[in-house]
């Protein structure tokens, strides 16, 4: 049935929702009955159609394809990880994971004769970084690495900007850098309680970064010398790197310092990770090393020749000490000084070891080696006469002595006590026919003496002085180096020269060390010097009676060198000095060298001063009592008894 609308404004009933059609019922037969004018044709619907759902097929068909695609993608990435760039990726893990680092070996010590420490090891540590983690992908900001700097500034003693360039280098790949080397442990304790705090602190205050989580200690060594500027210019020092820079620590660098070793291990988070194992090459310490330096000794030709340098305003000074039977040096001292151990403070001039590295004019000293070729030649004995003028004309100069006299009548061993420089040319004159034969004569014992060569310490920087060959020698030349100007030599050439002729004539090598031992304990003897002969035993016999007359003999000019109870042997040394900034000659150079006891020589001492410019610059007068000083103090420290053997009494002068 169909509903109207309602025309006159009425509300239009709910609207039907038809139902099921139902089967038409079929007219009955003979009814007669029609429908009316008007009317419309009866609906006659058709079965009902059934409802279709869409297919299920095409969704699944291409979320299966998506999948597979995903799929593929995994595989080929997974393929790619695992195959192709297998070992890159592991290397970059190992590389984040795995940490490698440098195992300091102990360096080897250093110990007197008697095993007293000179230089010797502590522990330390140095003060490392991982400066991949002070990036702001670690750390959530962009100023970590100037904030860590700001705080391990002042705890290192390093600058801030420096600091900030180690943490954020150039290679962003670097995984360690060295802050500081060889600090303390209560440096490194203040560190780690500093990032322990800031850790802390962290954990709970999430505005809190803890910036010093990448910084870490290596166990490290500090160089420590107990003595302080004891024998430091022989010792050396060893440098930032922990390398020897400078002395023996520089010469036996090798010995010294062993083999460093590596650790790697698994880290995480900064930490080391203790359930993962770790790969490990030992370090192999250093040997230690014996010197034949006494200490005592040592301090006894330090403290006297630092006094004396002080006292006269010099610019400074040397002693040696020697044992005369073996060449091993008991001392070597130099004033001014400077403590390895705090470089930061000494004066740059006074690094080094001046008794091996200065090269000076040493006089009347050296007059003993122009006697020693007149006697072993046969042109003289102790007792010739020596007739000495107040000047003596040779070549183009005209030459004196140290003071004005009438003429001397001098023996031979006189020429020497009274150091005579007129009377060493007219005695070494009698070397040749010529001159020229002469000064080859004397060049040739000089050379045997050992001026011209290193002394065969092998020590860094050791000078060989100067000595010209005999056909370069001036015409002054072959007059002024008979009493030891126009030559150069060191103060270790100038004792060993003493050494050579209270050894019997019979040169010696100089030594510094003993023997070396090793990390398993065992002791290695260092080789055997050489030796050579210079002059005969009966030479050099002479000369220590004649060198006797300069300390003994009232004439003598080392009076103030003697020795109560012992038979000295020495000579004074006043030269001219060439200074090192002008090249030319100012000041003087004072020295006193000898030997005790004189007939059974044990010790030999040298001494020198540089430009003594107050007081008294002769060499016996200043230089002579520091020989007595240290050489009473040697003989005492090695219990060398007196001989009770009378001096012999050469004559000094003649009657014309």
């Amino acid at each position: 049935m169909t509903e109207v609308d309602d025309d006159h404004g009425r509300q239009p009933p709910r609207r039907r929702v038809p139902g099921p059609a139902r089967p038409a019922r079929p007219a009955r037969p003979g009814s007669g009955r029609r429908p009316g004018p008007g009317a419309r044709p009866a609906r006659h619907p058709g079965p009902p159609r059934p409802l279709r759902l869409g297919s299920p097929r095409p969704r699944l068909r291409l979320i299966g394809l998506a999948l597979t695609l995903v799929l593929i993608a995994f595989v080929v990435r997974l393929f790619q990880v695992q195959a192709v760039d297998a070992g890159t990726y592991a290397s970059r893990a190992e590389q984040n994971r795995y940490v490698v680092h440098t195992l300091s070996a102990e360096r080897g010590g250093i110990t007197d004769r008697n095993g007293v420490s000179l230089a010797t090891t502590v522990d330390a540590y140095d003060i490392t970084a991982d400066p991949t983690m002070f990036t702001r992908e670690q750390l959530g900001v962009g100023d970590g690495p100037e904030q860590a700097a700001a705080l391990l500034a002042p705890i290192l003693g390093a600058d801030q900007e420096d600091l900030v360039g180690e943490l954020r280098p150039k290679n962003k790949e670097l995984r360690y850098v060295r802050l500081a080397r060889s600090r303390t442990p209560q440096v490194w304790n203040q560190i780690k309680d500093l990032r322990t705090a800031l850790a802390t602190k962290a954990k709970s205050d999430r505005s809190t970064v803890n910036v010093l989580a990448g910084v870490f200690a290596d166990p490290s060594s500090k160089r420590v010398y107990p003595g302080g500027t004891l024998a430091a210019g022989v010792l050396g020092w060893v440098n930032a790197e922990g390398e020897g820079g400078g002395g023996l620590e520089r010469k036996l660098d090798a010995t010294l310092a062993g083999e460093d070793g590596k650790i790697r291990y698994a880290q995480s988070g900064g930490l080391r990770v203790p359930t993962v194992g770790s790969t490990e090459t030992p370090a192999v310490p250093g040997s230690d090393v014996e010197l034949t330096l006494d200490r005592d000794i040592q301090w006894a030709a330090q403290h006297a020749i630092s006094e004396q340098v002080e006292k006269s305003e010099a610019d400074g000074g040397y002693v040696v000490v020697q044992d005369t039977r073996t060449g091993e040096i008991l001392a070597m001292a130099n004033s001014p000084g400077f403590d390895p151990g705090d470089l930061a403070h000494a004066d740059p001039d006074a690094l080094g070891n001046p008794a091996l590295q200065d090269a000076y004019e040493p006089g009347s000293t050296a007059k003993v080696m122009s006697m020693a070729a007149v006697l072993e030649e046969n042109a003289a004995t102790p007792t010739t006469h020596v007739t000495v003028p107040n000047r003596l004309h040779r070549g183009d100069r005209l030459f004196k002595d140290d003071v004005d006299h009438p003429t001397w009548y001098l023996t031979l061993n006189g020429v020497l006590a009274k150091s005579s420089n007129i009377g060493t040319i007219l005695a070494t004159g009698e070397l040749g026919k010529t001159q020229r034969e002469t000064n080859r004569v004397l060049y040739s014992y000089l050379r045997k003496f050992g001026l011209g060569s290193h002394t065969g310490l092998g020590f860094p920087g050791e000078t060989k002085g100067i000595l010209a060959p005999p056909d370069q020698w001036s015409t002054s030349q072959q007059y002024t180096i008979p009493f030891g100007q126009g030559v150069s030599i060191n103060a270790m050439q100038a004792a060993s020269v003493y050494s050579t002729i209270a050894n019997g004539g019979v040169r010696i090598e100089p030594t510094l060390v003993r023997g070396t031992k090793g990390p398993d304990g065992r002791f290695t003897p260092a080789s055997e010097p050489e030796k050579s002969r210079v002059i005969s035993e009966r030479t050099a016999k002479t000369l220590a009676r004649m060198l006797e007359s300069v300390v003994d003999d009232e004439e003598g000019t080392g009076t103030r060198a003697r020795i109560p109870g012992y038979r000295v042997a020495g000579k004074t040394g006043t030269a001219n000095r060439v200074d090192p900034a002008t090249g030319k000659y100012k000041g003087y150079t004072s020295s006193f060298a000898g030997f005790a006891p004189a007939d059974q020589p044990r010790v030999t001492v040298y001494c020198a001063i540089q430009n003594a410019t107050k007081g008294s610059y002769f060499g016996g007068q200043i230089c002579g009592p520091i020989y007595k000083q240290v050489m009473e103090f040697a003989l005492k420290t090695l219990q060398v008894p007196p001989t009770g053997a009378d001096p012999a009494n050469i004559p000094v002068t003649f009657k014309p």
